[in-house]
């Protein structure tokens, strides 16, 4: 039947087949090219909309953040009432010496699985600050990357625990502040499994139980 066709004809359906496949060929383009420009949109809705990348500098603001901290006097909402303490890391204007919670291996092991989660993108898996951002930063070279900081150095260490869980809540430097995304005593289990990291690399033999010495080759 198709032989029977005018020419005209023929020429005209193939040429439809042909064209049929240019938009297959397209969505198969775009799903294995990278760009960086952003997607076509037909309908926006909110799905493209103007915004700052994380530890981009917002010209706006006099600090140049892009994530901007909780308006001073912020209270969160909470049933029971927050202990200042445990909310700030601080007692008497200084930062506490000891973690203001019962630590035990369950704090210690949701404070693992959180730190994965939040902090080992751009600290690494063992605290020196090699994540996988950072290093994806390094490579890239575009100069406006601040190098996360390692928990093994002398600096670190000698922070104090509310110290530290001031950083997880408030940020530093380019850091964004966590305390939005993490609740607190999730943040005080941060606090512990950082401790934990740091004990690992820098125990002492007088750290090891008595019971355990002799076991160590």
């Amino acid at each position: 039947m198709f032989k029977e066709l005018p020419r005209w004809l023929k020429l005209a359906l193939v040429a439809s087949v042909v064209l049929s496949w240019v938009p297959l060929a397209l969505v198969a383009r775009a799903r294995f090219a990278t760009s960086t420009k952003p997607r076509l949109h037909v309908v926006f809705d909110m799905d493209n909309q103007p915004r700052f990348k994380a530890q981009q500098v917002n010209p706006l603001f006099a600090d140049g953040r892009e994530a901007r901290p909780p308006v001073p006097g912020t209270v969160p909402f909470s049933p029971v009432a927050p202990d200042p303490v445990v909310e700030t890391g601080k007692r008497a204007g200084e930062w506490v010496a000891a973690v203001p919670l019962k630590v035990d291996l369950a704090l210690v092991r949701r404070g693992k699985d959180r730190y994965h989660i939040y902090c080992e993108p751009c600290h690494g898996v063992a605290g020196y600050g090699d994540g996988p951002v950072a290093k994806r930063a390094d490579q890239l070279q575009e100069g406006t990357w601040t190098q996360p900081a390692s928990f093994h150095t002398d600096l670190v260490r000698g922070r104090p625990p509310g110290q530290l869980f001031n950083t997880v809540t408030n940020g530093i430097r380019n850091m964004p502040p966590y305390g939005p995304q993490i609740p607190v005593r999730d943040r005080w289990a941060i606090v512990t499994y950082i401790r934990a990291l740091q004990l690992s690399r820098n125990a002492r033999l007088e750290d090891v139980p008595p019971e355990l010495v002799s076991k160590l080759q």
